[in-house]
């Protein structure tokens, strides 16, 4: 059976609702990594959850990125382990260079928090096996720092390799190309804005989000 690992970083918010999803909904196996921690404790797939890393000071995501446990994460990534980044763990990955781009300040200057709407682009991906290529899928978002970026010639190659994962519907946040949700060359890290998390049971009012760790089992 698929073992999760979820880092817990000072400052995670979203790490015990990942655990739930995994243990309660999936009825898989997780444990915490804590991030001081080196041991990924046997985890087939890692995930950074969401949250304010160490208070997202300086940068989000720029501390965490020097966790120790984030050496062992990124050793894994490059073994081919399956690594995923939620919001805030999106922020982590690309400060790490494990994904390309970065995550600024939403266009409008504001936190947002609403459910959106994105597309499903690439289904090939052990993130969205359990998902079909233009499935709409709504997921919450929660974040100040949404806004992805990444230049010309790096769009272009990102594109072209098939590496956007997801897009908007309708861009809350000013994201180039209206990605949402990006994967590496190797397809075995995503980073994602939106919570699948908080989209996993009925009762949250959508079932979507649980179609990615669906995936991943």
């Amino acid at each position: 059976m698929t073992r999760f690992g979820v880092v817990a970083f000072p400052g995670s918010n979203c790490d015990a609702d990942a655990l739930h999803v995994v243990r309660e909904v999936l009825g898989a196996k997780a444990e915490v990594l804590w991030h001081k921690e080196r041991d990924l404790k046997g985890s087939d797939v890692v995930i950074l959850p969401g949250g304010f890393s160490y208070g997202d000071y300086l940068r989000c995501g720029a501390i965490a990125r020097f966790s120790p446990v984030m050496e062992e994460v990124a050793a894994f990534a490059k073994k081919g382990g399956r690594v995923l980044g939620i919001c805030n763990g999106f922020q982590i990955l690309t400060e790490a260079g494990l994904l390309p781009g970065v995550l600024l300040r939403n266009a409008s200057c504001r936190f947002i928090c609403s459910e959106v709407a994105v597309k499903v682009e690439n289904a090939t991906t052990p993130f969205t096996a359990g998902t079909k290529k233009g499935d709409v899928l709504r997921m919450p978002i929660a974040h100040a720092e949404g806004n992805y970026y990444l230049d010309d010639d790096g769009l272009t190659r990102l594109e072209g390799n098939g590496q956007v994962v997801l897009r908007y519907v309708e861009n809350p946040n000013g994201a180039r190309h209206d990605i949402a949700g990006i994967v590496n060359e190797n397809r075995n890290v995503m980073g994602m804005m939106p919570h699948p998390e908080r989209a996993a049971e009925s009762v949250l009012g959508s079932v979507d989000g649980l179609k990615l760790f669906k995936s991943l089992l």
